[in-house]
């Protein structure tokens, strides 16, 4: 008997190790992450935009019209999904890098995103003759960004650890724009899949820099359905109907190709995840958490419209190169929350607010993000 009692008592002991090994690793992500370091594009820039390309459509009205009431950076009508991740976690707004003045506090996080921002270097493409990109802000210049601010956020490496252990590393979106340049010239999909293992060796990289840095919780998006974009739908426009999924009418072809991306960095992100155990690398699924609201656009209160942009300068699909959002003779919709779309190629902040949820609250964070202290103000 009492064998069996010492044998039940270090079963128990054992398994109060293994639950507090555990707790040790998911400590960070059981509480409320205390900042968040955030790379990537439009998708997520906050206003770095406005300090490297004062020119960009997405700096003047009706850009930030339905949170800010003035335009912000944000190539949106309000909020982009780190504000709303940000919100959620009871953190202020993440502030611009290149709007951080000297001596302001950078403890909450920082964010490096930039507008029109590739994974891969500028050179790769105008190599290639691709000549349309609109800033040589890549990957690999935030990732230096973050290293320049480095000092003033720790001084030594377990300071850095103590700090990086309960921050949020939001990786993007970035990856779409290395296909959207060459996408938007025309060049052929067999060339433009090509890049695919290269744009993802490229997020890897980075990833493993900021792990050796002391990153632990890193969230990578996954790349949206392209296919279902205004900008796109309108660039691809065919009369062949076979070409268009006839629930969403969003051309099949390339959202295949957003799920090849999808699905190789999901491939990419287990090896690394293998390789260090003590971190947690969340796979952000942008594509499915989407696609609910192209599928039953009525249901999320987009009675505007799944496809057709707010603002645009006609056409079917309400989006047009050469009047774009922005531009002074473009008017946006009454309501930008009842469409997903806000210029055709980026999307609202209503559509934002949901793919965001289906994040936050599930399923489409794969593992699930922890969330256990939440603000509701969201």
């Amino acid at each position: 008997m009492a064998h069996h009692c010492s044998s039940v008592f270090s079963m128990k002991l054992q398994l109060i190790k293994v639950f507090l090994s555990l707790a040790t690793i998911k400590g960070v992500f059981g509480n409320c992450y205390s900042s968040i370091f955030s790379f990537g594009d439009s998708l997520t820039d906050t206003g770095n935009i406005y300090f490297t390309d004062p020119t960009q459509h997405c700096l003047f009205p009706p850009y930030g019209e339905s949170y800010f009431t003035h335009p912000t950076g944000r190539c949106c009508n309000g909020r982009l999904v780190l504000d709303f991740t940000a919100q959620t976690l009871g953190l202020p707004l993440i502030k611009p890098y290149l709007g951080v003045e000297n001596g302001s506090t950078i403890q909450e996080g920082v964010n490096f995103a930039v507008v029109g921002a590739t994974a891969l270097d500028a050179s790769f493409f105008f190599e290639r003759g691709i000549d349309n990109v609109s800033t040589n802000d890549s990957l690999r210049v935030q990732l230096d960004w973050f290293k320049k601010i480095l000092p003033s956020l720790c001084n030594t490496s377990s300071e850095c650890n103590e700090i990086f252990g309960s921050s949020l590393f939001l990786m993007g979106e970035i990856g779409g724009n290395d296909y959207n340049y060459p996408f938007f010239l025309y060049r052929s999909i067999e060339e433009i899949q090509t890049f695919v293992p290269l744009v993802i060796k490229a997020i890897a990289s980075a990833i493993n820099e900021l792990i050796e840095l002391g990153a632990v919780t890193l969230m990578v998006p996954g790349n949206l359905p392209i296919g279902c974009s205004a900008a796109y739908l309108t660039y691809y426009e065919t009369a062949d109907t076979d070409q268009y999924d006839p629930e969403t009418g969003c051309l099949n072809w390339l959202n295949k190709f957003s799920e090849y991306h999808n699905d190789q960095l999901q491939k990419e992100l287990s090896r690394i995840q293998a390789l260090h155990p003590h971190t947690n690398i969340i796979y952000a699924d942008f594509y499915n958490s989407s696609m609910r609201f192209y599928r039953n656009p009525s249901q999320y209160g987009f009675t505007g419209g799944a496809l057709t942009a707010c603002c645009g300068g006609g056409g079917p699909y309400n989006f047009n190169t050469s009047a774009e959002c922005g531009d002074p003779s473009v008017s946006a919709c009454d309501d930008p929350s009842k469409y997903v779309s806000w210029d055709g190629i980026h999307l609202t902040e209503a559509a934002y607010r949901w793919i965001t949820n289906g994040l936050l609250e599930g399923p489409y964070t794969i593992p699930q993000i922890s969330i256990s202290c939440v603000s509701q103000d969201a």
